[in-house]
Formats: C-alpha cells, sequence, structure tokens
C-alpha cells in the first residue's frame, strides 16, 4: 500500500464542476493528495497560520461578500497570498449567484492555479468532493477472489484456485444477482467500518470459467447482471470438504476477517459434490442480513429449547 493520488480532470467529471481557468500543466496532470478540503475565510482575514496547501479550497457566499466589501488594493493582497500558495484549485460555489471576482482570474493565470466553480451550495459541493476524495484516495488492496452482490449483500468469495469461484459467481448471476468483480478484488478501506470493492477497469465485467475461456458477463447477461462497486458484508471462504473437520452447525459463534483494520464477519463453507453452491450462499446472505437486522435463528432456538441461559 502506498499513498495514491486523484486528478483534477477526474474530480471535475465526477463532482460536475465547470473550469473558469486551466493552467498550462493541464488538470489531467494535477493531483489530489488529501481528502480534506478547506474554506479558507480565516485565511482571507489575515490569519495565515496552519494553512494547507494541499486542500481544495473552496470560496461561497461569505467569502465572496468578505472580499467584495474590502478595498481593491486589500482584496488583491488576501487574494495574492491565497493563489501563491498554489493549493491544486480554488473552487467558487453558487455559481448561478455567485461569479469569480476578476482578480480571482487575473491571480489564477499569474500562478498557474486551476480556478472552477459549482451550481451547487457550498455545503453540498464540500460532502461530494470529500466522498469522491475518501473513496478514490482510500488505502487498498487486492485479493484473489470474486465479489457478488447477493440480496443487496456484498459478498466476497475467497478459496483455492479451481475450487469454483467463478463457477458459482456464474450460477448466482444466472439466479438475478449481480457480480462486481473475478479474480482480481480491489477493496478500499473508506471509513472506519467499511470496505468497498471493486473490479481493476481493464478487466471489469469479465470472467473466467475453465473450460470454455473470457466470457463477458455484461454483453451475456445485461447490464443488470453486473455492479461497479459494492460494500462488502460477508465473507465466505470456500474449501474442500474435509470429513475430519468440525464445521459450524449452529452459526451462533462469529467469524471475522480482517482487511485493512476493518473487521469483516466471514464463514467457511466446505465444497463437496452435489451441494447447491449457489443456495448455500443465498441463505449465507440473507442469513447475514437478519443478523444485522437483529435477529439470530440460533439464539432463538436455543430459546425454545429452554436453553438460553447457555447464552449468557
Amino acid at each position: 500500500m502506498g499513498n495514491f493520488t486523484v486528478s483534477l480532470k477526474k474530480l471535475t467529471e465526477k463532482v460536475s464542476m465547470e473550469v473558469v481557468y486551466e493552467p498550462p500543466q493541464k488538470l489531467e496532470n494535477i493531483s489530489v493528495e488529501i481528502a480534506e478540503v478547506n474554506r479558507p475565510g480565516l485565511f482571507l482575514a489575515g490569519y495565515y497560520d496552519y494553512f494547507d496547501k494541499l486542500r481544495l479550497q473552496i470560496m461561497g457566499l461569505a467569502e465572496i461578500n468578505f472580499l467584495a466589501g474590502l478595498p481593491e488594493d486589500k482584496r488583491r493582497e488576501r487574494l495574492d497570498r491565497l493563489f501563491c500558495q498554489q493549493p491544486p484549485a480554488v473552487i467558487v460555489c453558487r455559481s448561478e449567484e455567485l461569479q469569480p471576482l476578476p482578480e480571482m482570474l487575473e491571480l489564477a493565470q499569474k500562478h498557474s492555479v486551476a480556478l472552477l466553480r459549482s451550481n451547487e451550495t457550498t455545503c453540498t459541493l464540500m460532502g461530494s468532493l470529500i466522498s469522491v476524495l475518501n473513496l478514490e484516495l482510500a488505502p487498498r488492496i487486492t485479493r484473489h477472489g470474486v465479489l457478488v452482490e447477493v440480496y443487496g449483500e456484498g459478498i466476497l468469495i475467497l478459496g483455492d484456485s479451481g475450487i469454483g469461484k467463478s463457477e458459482l459467481a456464474i450460477e448466482l448471476v444466472k439466479r438475478g444477482h449481480r457480480l462486481v468483480a473475478d479474480d482480481a478484488v480491489e477493496l478500499r478501506k473508506v471509513s472506519n467500518r467499511q470496505i468497498m470493492g471493486t473490479a481493476p477497469e481493464n478487466i471489469r465485467h469479465f470472467i473466467e470459467l475453465r473450460g470454455i475461456g473470457i466470457v463477458n458477463v455484461a454483453r451475456i447477461f445485461g447490464v443488470g447482471a453486473v455492479k461497479v462497486s459494492e460494500s462488502l458484508d460477508l465473507v465466505v471462504q470456500l474449501e474442500p470438504w474435509d470429513p475430519t473437520k468440525n464445521y459450524q452447525r449452529t452459526g451462533l459463534e462469529s467469524e471475522h476477517y480482517d482487511i485493512l483494520g476493518v473487521s469483516i464477519p466471514s464463514t467457511s463453507i466446505p465444497v463437496s459434490p452435489g451441494r447447491n453452491m449457489a443456495v448455500v450462499l443465498e441463505t449465507a446472505a440473507i442469513n447475514n442480513r437478519q443478523k444485522k437486522m437483529g435477529y439470530n435463528a440460533a439464539k432463538e432456538l436455543l430459546i425454545r429449547l429452554g436453553l438460553d441461559e447457555t447464552l449468557d
């Protein structure tokens, strides 16, 4: 894992911002490195400590009106101090009612700083930017497996090569569920409690079936059979049936799988001839969804049998 960046061009497209001025180095070559954004009100008021020039600078109604009320020489001085820091971009919100000040365009050209604007309100734009940046700059790893969405649950299927992960994914797609990634699953930690999974763009929607070859799931089953990304809710480990192993029989014991410091519920499912693995996985997805909603079938059974004191 390393430090990740996102280009300003990609960010502009995802958040639907308009380019007022594009510097000579072009937006695709300007990188944003941190997920925080900043409203430079204190900086424009003359407090210059603790200013992070790596953040996107967002100017809303308060900042523009404050600058408009300053004498022209003072306004130019404050804006020059801001643009000479060379942040990735300065963004003006509420573009339908606010226009970038003439000095802003002039100083953006002087210091080669991108100047953008958006129709969104300041709070809405900040929320959108932080959401996109958290996803694009999130720590990530790649795991060998298959990621599918089953009844709204993101399930990561792991197991040795050749155990049938891709075949299981195709069966689930045939049953109306959706494929997210096959073979290489990119997992991103978007928060301390959430992992998002996706496929590398160059192999997205493709799946390998031994004996058949490469299959484009979106082309064969339609775009409704695929999904670009999905939050991870359950990890399923497929393994060959071992008659000497004591497998989970009640579901009382909780197993978890650690991904980037986030604990994800997990279960091991033995594979043997004659077992309908698609039905088993569908049941695991529904059962996991019920547990998140506060219902545990194993605990209810013990209560009915009068053994609920063993849960204490």
